[in-house]
């Protein structure tokens, strides 16, 4: 499984998820069995059930990817550019971690996610 599909599991659901492996990119507009899931509510709870922990998941990718037991290792984040098209250099720069919360908030949002407007910029 993808590292994108594998935060989209945990936010959207696995049906979304598995429709977004083979639609990176596209607008798949694949919500989940219980319809659109909101992100942000569900990032919130996540974050509340781990008691709380000092991340910064609303702006930053690392600790978007530690909210969700995932490693944020400049490997994995380079896997996850190239997953979601970057073009730029894939070298942990500021840059490229902006543009990859922004796409995955970005992707969230074309596969069934509802996503405000406070995650995208």
């Amino acid at each position: 499984m993808s590292i994108f599909s594998t935060i989209q599991a945990q936010i959207v659901g696995a049906n979304a998820a598995a429709a977004a492996a083979t639609t990176v990119g596209l607008a798949a507009g694949a919500a989940g069995a219980a319809g659109p899931v909101d992100v942000e509510q569900k990032l919130a709870e996540i974050h509340k059930a781990k008691g709380s922990p000092n991340l910064n998941w609303r702006t930053s990718i690392a600790d978007l990817m530690r909210l969700l037991d995932l490693d944020p290792s400049l490997d994995n984040r380079k896997e996850l550019a190239t997953e979601l098209g970057y073009t730029g250099a894939k070298d942990g720069s500021a840059e490229m971690n902006i543009w990859l919360y922004k796409q995955v908030m970005a992707e969230l949002e074309k596969n069934g996610g509802i996503v405000p407007a406070s995650l995208k910029d």
